[in-house]
């Protein structure tokens, strides 16, 4: 988060409020942050180190403490799901399971499944995300602004049968207030400024989660905070 890419956007809030770009990093480098990416290697390892990072910590907790979340699903999508650490752990605790992760060409190139049931496809989750019986959103919505995390649920819902569930891993700002939510809510408000200087996307309420889901048509969602200032969250068509 201290690399100049990341931190120089900061410098360009005041001018992006005055002109047209999706984002201050649009204003400050003159594209998106995945277009960025995209084009640049070290930008693009740097992100997916990060990423990877970030899921030895979370598959940890998944595999040990929410394995009930996966029984009976015979396949799962990883959207966005960069170089596979979280399908990597859910595949090899989860032998029976299928596994893939869909994420852009540039990301999965060159990468094979170090386990029978894994796979990589390269794509995008706004145009089609491949049929499974339940689709892995960790850390994406987030990302979007809410126009487009609404397209990129229908298509999970397109993927997923009747029956079928998408899992969200994200986070449910709290308004409470008291001492021992105060540092937590500072938290996820420095993440929504976050999200606002890098991404079109932003940290949600329950209340804006839920919008979302019935925007896109699902029926009903849970919510089980287990992940610390994030949750998980299970979304029913």
């Amino acid at each position: 988060m201290l690399d100049p890419t990341l931190t120089k956007p900061w410098h360009f809030v005041s001018e992006w409020f005055k002109n047209h770009d999706p984002t201050p990093f649009d204003t400050a480098h003159g594209r998106p942050l995945w277009d960025y990416a995209g084009h640049e290697p070290r930008m693009n390892h740097f992100f997916n180190e990060a990423m990877a990072s970030d899921s030895r910590l979370v598959t940890s907790v998944l595999v040990k403490d929410c394995k009930a979340i996966f029984e009976g699903l015979n396949s799962l999508v990883d959207v966005g799901g960069g170089t596979g650490t979280v399908a990597k752990a859910i595949a090899e605790a989860f032998p029976n399971l299928e596994c893939t992760v869909l994420d852009l060409p540039h990301v999965v190139a060159d990468l094979q499944g170090s386990c029978k049931n894994l796979t990589y496809v390269g794509g995008d989750m706004l145009e089609v995300i491949p049929s499974a019986d339940a689709v892995l959103l960790k850390w994406i919505l987030h990302d979007w602004s809410d126009e487009d995390s609404v397209k990129i649920l229908k298509r999970c819902k397109e993927a997923i049968p009747s029956r079928g569930k998408v899992i969200i891993i994200d986070m449910k700002v709290e308004n409470q207030k008291g001492d021992d939510h105060d540092q937590s809510i500072e938290t996820q408000l420095f993440f929504d400024m976050l999200m606002m200087t890098l991404t079109p996307g932003r940290e949600r309420t329950e209340k804006e989660w839920a919008k979302l889901f019935s925007d896109a048509g699902f029926s009903d969602y849970k919510i089980i905070p287990i992940l610390g200032l994030r949750s998980l969250i299970e979304v029913y068509p």
